[in-house]
């Protein structure tokens, strides 16, 4: 997995990629402690608070930014996002009112909301290979849960020479690496175009004028999703990563201080313990999509995490134990395995279901609808653990996991080849796109080619095979 990392691009956007997390990582902790500073019993409240404004922010600005990404330079997008969270960094020490808190947390958010799709538009022209694209999707799942293990420890052990503000240098440092090694790297030049040929021998279509201004170049993406039944399955299966992911961020303080009755420091244990199954599952991943589809994969996996959470209940309704503390670390485990064995290829159908130009559209898009699963579930899960118990919350989060597995189910075909056989019924003959059309009466035309949604293909043809 690690030989994508000879290309020197994909290496220095990695590189800005870890970096940039592991300064985010120390915000979080710094963040804990400022907010308890300012608020004192009422942090909780406040984080609480500023989790949510994140999530506002990753909703409504990633479409603007999918947008922007196609009339402004990748590399002048990312450095500028990298060096205005670095300066929400710097200032974030010397705040000293809770709502200047949350102005900071949605300039902060918002430039992340911006850097992330477009990073993630930009690997797959870095790797166009779909083996090393596939190995970088891995990598990159890693790169979060490390961060999530590394960070905590490096910040337990800054905290032990320096104050707590000294973490938001940290975090200012990451960020500025971060532009530093965007700045070096050698970016494709400027939004990809329909006509450059695809490394996995895919016909090139004709170039495609993207028109419209910036309103509808950011509603695209969600039109995207809406339009092609794959994405709406992945955005099904994001819900039922969201529903289990939540009880894990939201409810394991609970589970472990007021059920098991166990030290602070299980915390971190059971968290590493969700971490630990996601990279190994990112770890096995590559090899896996090698041999069986993105389907095959993703569907069995989402529903395992009704069923982990299924076991939790139980766990969390008997009485505390050794057994059921091993229990429920193995369960967290399972959910950070199935949730990685989701997320990780929910590039790839991305990229097989988005023209080129529309990549940072389409990646933006899902950034925006998958964080609005989380903006459901994260509340779901706190209030429901503060009013009905844990065992209640596992088991109406898993019933949404299931629900969300079986519409994913039923939405993605069993059958999904990228060629279709379509009609056009609404271009005339002569027309560039129908170059290799038959007519098929009543003035339509009929051809076949990869398909994806665009200005020629407003919605999903019928099931047809795809011509041979």
């Amino acid at each position: 997995m690690l030989t994508v990392l000879r290309n020197r691009t994909y290496r220095h956007l990695f590189t800005a990629q870890v970096v940039a997390l592991t300064g985010t990582g120390l915000a979080t902790v710094a963040l804990s402690l400022l907010a308890y500073s300012i608020a004192g019993s009422n942090a909780s409240a406040v984080l609480g608070t500023a989790l949510a404004i994140k999530m506002v922010a990753y909703v409504t600005i990633a479409p603007i930014a999918g947008a922007l990404a196609g009339r402004i330079p990748r590399r002048t997008l990312m450095v500028g996002t990298d060096l205005t969270r670095a300066g929400v960094a710097l200032a974030l020490p010397f705040v000293d009112q809770v709502w200047q808190i949350y102005v900071l947390i949605f300039l902060l958010q918002a430039a992340s909301a911006a850097f992330t799709p477009t990073f993630q538009a930009t690997v797959p022209d870095v790797l166009p290979a779909e083996r090393d694209y596939t190995q970088a999707l891995s990598m990159s799942r890693l790169a979060y849960d490390f961060e999530s293990l590394f960070s905590p420890a490096l910040a337990a052990l800054l905290l032990s020479v320096v104050p707590y503000n000294w973490l938001f240098v940290g975090t200012t440092a990451g960020f500025l690496a971060s532009a530093a090694l965007v700045v070096s790297a050698v970016l494709p030049a400027g939004p990809p175009s329909d006509s450059r040929p695809r490394a996995d021998d895919r016909p090139a279509p004709e170039p495609v004028v993207r028109r419209g201004g910036l309103y509808r170049r950011a509603a695209f993406g969600t039109r995207l999703f809406r339009a092609t039944p794959r994405l709406r399955a992945l955005l099904a299966l994001d819900l039922a990563v969201a529903a289990a992911g939540a009880i894990v961020f939201v409810d394991t303080v609970n589970v472990v201080r007021d059920h098991f009755h166990r030290p602070a420091g299980a915390v971190s244990l059971a968290l590493g313990a969700y971490g630990v199954g996601s990279m190994l599952a990112a770890v096995l991943l590559p090899r896996l999509l090698a041999r069986v589809s993105d389907r095959s994969v993703m569907l069995p996996a989402a529903f395992a995490l009704p069923c982990v959470l299924a076991a939790v209940t139980a766990i969390t309704a008997a009485p505390a134990g050794t057994g059921s503390w091993f229990a429920l670390l193995a369960a967290w485990a399972l959910v950070g395995a199935a949730g990685s064995a989701v997320l990780t290829p929910g590039g790839r159908v991305i990229r097989r279901s988005a023209a080129d130009p529309d990549l940072p559209a389409a990646f933006a898009a899902q950034f925006s609808l998958s964080h609005g699963c989380w903006l459901l579930t994260y509340p779901l899960a706190g209030w429901l653990a503060a009013g009905a118990g844990l065992p209640a919350t596992a088991a109406v989060l898993g019933a949404l996991a299931l629900a969300a597995a079986v519409t994913a189910t039923t939405i993605w075909p069993t059958s999904d080849p990228d060629a279709l056989s379509h009609l056009h019924t609404d271009l005339p003959a002569g027309h560039p796109h129908l170059a290799d059309a038959r007519p098929a009466g009543g003035g339509s035309w009929q051809h076949g080619h990869h398909y994806v949604i665009d200005q020629h293909h407003p919605t999903w043809p019928r099931h047809r095979p795809a011509l041979g």
